[in-house]
């Protein structure tokens, strides 16, 4: 029996039909689906998105191929700050309606009260982009001067992944110390992905931080870095239990001014002090504190 190619195309479209039956079945009994209204989860494409145009505000002409000058400078910033504040609340908007219904299933959230809260997180946002800028450039600083292979400023922002992970972290840490939920571990999960590097945006870190090559770094969200301090490739700032009960506690290590750490290192424990000025050896495993170097 010769079937047509007309009869096969109905019978692969009944089969496809099929499929995305049993597709939409699994929706409704496993669930994981982020559907469109005033109570779906932040949309990671658009959180990124923001992200990539907060970026160019901090660096602006590194990260697109768009040329700027004196002229189309203003119009171009002014653009992307319009885009970043439309989006970013409506993101943040989510993120809070969101989470107000999480804790409180009964709640009735009111969506113009997130919206304002939303709207003026955003516009703080944009506010702090110059401290935010001011911090990127110290960080890049660090880097230039603390790696004999860098050749210009220029080509460690353009190239470096320890900055460019050190900046979301820095947008990511100021959304999170403005109570944020959920959107400030999207941005840094993003550039962990990238770069190799994961740093909570719940760390506190000080200025002039570097991270030289950077693959397999892990900075927990409750550590403290303080001031020029310089880590490399596979350092761990880690915790000593990882129980959901100390989630409120201090669990990870605090780095004071001025410290290197080799390759490799890990780190560990909420009350663990690596003091001031200490050089701490590759593939070190520390969980007790180190005196300030003399």
């Amino acid at each position: 029996m010769i079937v047509s190619r007309k009869q096969n195309s109905w019978r692969n479209s009944m089969k496809i039909d099929e499929l995305v039956d049993n597709i939409l079945k699994s929706y409704e009994t496993d669930g994981g689906i982020n559907k469109a209204g005033n109570e779906n989860f932040p949309n990671r494409e658009n959180v990124v998105s923001v992200l990539h145009d907060i970026q160019c505000l901090i660096f602006p002409g590194y990260k697109t191929a768009e040329e700027l000058d004196s002229v189309n400078l203003r119009y171009i910033t002014g653009q992307r700050v319009n885009r970043i504040v439309s989006l970013l609340t409506k993101e943040i908007e989510k993120a809070l309606v969101y989470k107000s219904i999480q804790h409180d299933e009964n709640s009735h959230v009111k969506d113009s009260h997130c919206f304002d809260l939303a709207e003026k997180t955003a516009l703080a946002m944009i506010e702090a982009i110059p401290e935010i800028r001011r911090l990127a450039r110290l960080d890049a600083i660090a880097a230039f001067n603390g790696d004999p292979a860098a050749k210009s400023g220029d080509e460690v922002i353009v190239s470096y992944p320890g900055l460019q992970a050190i900046i979301v972290y820095r947008i990511a840490h100021f959304l999170h110390e403005c109570g944020v939920p959920v959107i400030p571990r999207i941005m840094t999960e993003h550039v962990h992905g990238k770069t190799g590097i994961d740093i909570h945006p719940g760390a506190k870190i000080g200025e002039s931080f570097f991270i030289d090559h950077g693959t397999g770094v892990v900075i927990g969200e409750t550590t403290i870095i303080g001031k020029n301090v310089k880590i490399y490739q596979g350092v761990t700032l880690g915790a000593l239990s990882v129980k959901k009960s100390l989630k409120n506690t201090k669990r990870h290590p605090t780095i004071e001014d001025d410290v290197t750490i080799y390759a490799n290192a890990t780190i560990l424990g909420g009350e663990t002090v690596i003091g001031k000025g200490s050089v701490i050896g590759g593939n070190s495993w520390i969980t007790e504190s180190v005196a300030n170097a003399k």
